[in-house]
């Protein structure tokens, strides 16, 4: 199939990208939110390849993959046809509802012509999905090239844009951990993180947008992996690190709950049982191991990628045969 789908979410979408199909990723001259073509901190395979939207009107595209409500019209008029008739469509929806929880409409409720794929059931119980058919299919990831061997006694987090999304990430947080161990936070926008949360820089150390083979290279080395996020959908930064082997403490939030079995290092709503646990792990590098090997067998049995493309070949040909 040819599968029209935008670049947003970049490990997500290096998963998906590793199927059997030829994904038409948008690209325009400014490398907008909208054209930003091929990722360039992931590693896509070659059946992932840029159009623009001058070229898409000219390419068979068998269906198109929605993940942001304004690309339902930029697809219509990118393509010249009616996405959801002419075209098969698909939403998938990668967070979980913001505003008047749990009466949050999604934005495509209601609609005969589309399916949403939630990532994660609990996105699909919390979402107001009104009568659109909804289905879900969990994360699949590719295997990191690395294994845990968490040698430095310091904590990981891995947080997209941490002052802004503030207590939503969990990055108020921070400080108490910071006090058991120093902080590694990888994401985008974590540069003077440590200023924010007025830390010296030997408690936190920022690493700003590193591409992920080498991000995952750092995060093997450290004694455990942080997940304090208290509103978000399941990070697939927690499941690569439980795939590593490396253990965790996490809040046990949203769909987490159904993710970190409580024998991968730590699972609680209570931020003083997380922080004990934390310091375990930092003075046991034996118990670490342990809980590390717990989550690798979690995470490579739940969220394995051939599971993962199995179930979108599914939900594809689904779609595309009901179109016919």
């Amino acid at each position: 199939m040819n599968i029209l789908v935008w670049h947003v979410h970049g490990s997500w979408t290096t998963s998906f990208v590793h199927g059997k199909h030829r994904y038409l990723v948008p690209v325009t001259p400014d490398r907008g939110p909208y054209g930003l073509g091929r990722a360039r901190t992931y590693r896509w395979p070659d059946n992932a390849v840029e159009v623009t939207p001058q070229q898409l009107r000219r390419s068979e595209v068998d269906l198109v993959l929605l993940q942001r409500p304004e690309e339902f019209d930029l697809a219509c008029e990118w393509l010249g046809r009616r996405v959801g008739r002419d075209v098969p469509a698909i939403y998938v929806e990668h967070n979980t509802p913001k505003g008047d929880v749990p009466n949050t409409r999604h934005p495509m409720a209601d609609r005969d012509d589309l399916t949403i794929a939630h990532v994660t059931h609990f996105n699909e119980l919390f979402w107001d999905n009104g009568n659109t058919r909804t289905t879900v299919i969990e994360h699949g990831v590719l295997p990191p090239a690395v294994e845990w061997t968490g040698e430095l006694n310091r904590l990981a987090v891995v947080i997209n844009e941490p002052v802004r999304r503030w207590r939503v990430t969990g990055t108020d947080l921070l400080p108490r951990f910071a006090e058991i161990a120093p902080l590694d936070v990888y994401g985008m926008g974590v540069t003077g993180l440590a200023h924010h949360l007025a830390l010296p820089p030997d408690r936190l150390t920022s690493h700003d947008d590193v591409p992920q083979h080498a991000m995952h290279t750092e995060l093997a080395r450290r004694r455990a992996y942080l997940h304090l996020c208290r509103w978000t959908s399941l990070g697939l930064s927690l499941i690569e690190a439980m795939t590593m082997g490396m253990p965790v403490v996490a809040l046990a939030t949203t769909e987490a709950v159904e993710a970190v079995p409580p024998s991968a290092g730590a699972l609680s709503t209570r931020v003083d049982v997380l922080l004990e646990a934390a310091r375990g792990l930092v003075d046991d590098p034996a118990a670490a191991r342990r809980a590390g090997t717990e989550a690798r067998s979690a995470a490579r049995q739940r969220y394995g990628l051939e599971r993962f493309l199995a179930d979108w070949d599914r939900l594809l040909e689904e779609e595309v045969c009901a179109s016919r």
